[in-house]
């Protein structure tokens, strides 16, 4: 039973005739505290440059509960149990969700001209006919989406007999079901190519709506990377793409959230990760593969 009302955490208190007061600052005690916590659950480290931003993400949060003090918060934190989703509330506010359609276009041309049929020629020798790919951090799912499309309109008609199976996961539950609603605005759309906005896209109401033939392709779910139970659900894939995560982690939980992913590809299998992000010093049982302005990263 969620206690809390149905409200967004995003909506401006203001607009539900709250007022907005500023808490007292968060001090560097507790803000230890707290920064401690969202390791444990998250494997997300704030660095200490990092408090005010911190600060202002709970700061709305704090006024819809009517709460003046971080500490008070904190303490709802932990005493919450299965009948509050104050936690979740929590990631989603420190969470930054990012994302368009056809965002990392030249991963997704790898993954249509050389990653797609290498792994369908691999198939064969398995008596396998379907790929799985993870979208993994996939926040409100466009990057999933936009890989399914790219398979349906360039690998389906060449190899019929195969089939496509993708998972979404995020941290963030409201993400996901904006995912799951598979409606999105001008701003997720503005880098999608015409030819796919007309043929997989339904305009309605100033919203794109995701045909059913795409949106069946894609099952999203929440999912912490940073949990070991979670990730053993989690394996059997031939490629994932887990892109602007591991700049919010510290070394530790890199080695970590890297070493559950490598055990979720099957052998032959490809990592894709953010142009930022780099494996060097985290893990050396990738094999380092280097294409057209971009790399990715070989299970062997």
């Amino acid at each position: 039973m969620n206690l809390t009302p149905n409200i967004s955490f995003t909506e401006p208190a203001t607009k539900f005739g709250l007022i907005s007061t500023k808490p007292a600052l968060m001090s560097e005690l507790l803000f230890e505290s707290i920064r401690k916590y969202i390791y444990e659950i998250t494997g997300i480290y704030f660095q200490d440059n990092k408090k005010y931003f911190l600060e202002s993400r709970l700061h709305r949060r704090m006024n819809f509960l009517g709460l003046k003090r971080y500490d008070e918060y904190f303490d709802l934190i932990k005493r919450g149990d299965d009948s509050t989703d104050e936690k979740q509330y929590l990631i989603e506010a420190i969470t930054i969700n990012e994302t368009f359609f056809f965002r990392n276009q030249p991963q997704l041309d790898v993954l249509a001209s050389q990653i797609f049929p290498e792994t369908i020629t691999a198939l064969a020798s398995k008596n396998r006919t379907k790929i799985r790919i993870w979208s993994a951090a996939c926040s409100s799912g466009e990057e999933a989406y936009s890989i399914a499309m790219i398979f349906q309109d360039l690998i389906k008609p060449r190899y019929p007999q195969i089939e496509l199976e993708i998972v979404g996961t995020d941290i963030n539950g409201a993400v996901i079901e904006t995912a799951n609603s598979g409606i999105f605005k001008d701003y997720s759309v503005r880098n999608t190519p015409p030819y796919y906005l007309k043929k997989y896209f339904k305009s309605k109401n100033g919203s794109y709506e995701i045909l059913p033939e795409i949106k069946q392709m894609v099952n999203f779910k929440v999912h912490n990377l940073y949990d070991d139970s979670s990730m053993k659900t989690m394996y059997n894939f031939d490629v994932i793409f887990c892109a602007n995560v591991l700049i919010y982690f510290d070394a530790a939980s890199k080695t970590k959230v890297i070493a559950n992913l490598y055990n979720s590809l099957n052998k032959g299998g490809c990592l894709f990760i953010g142009y930022s992000e780099t494996l060097h010093g985290i893990s050396k049982a990738f094999k380092l593969l280097s294409f057209p302005n971009t790399v990715g990263y070989k299970k062997e």
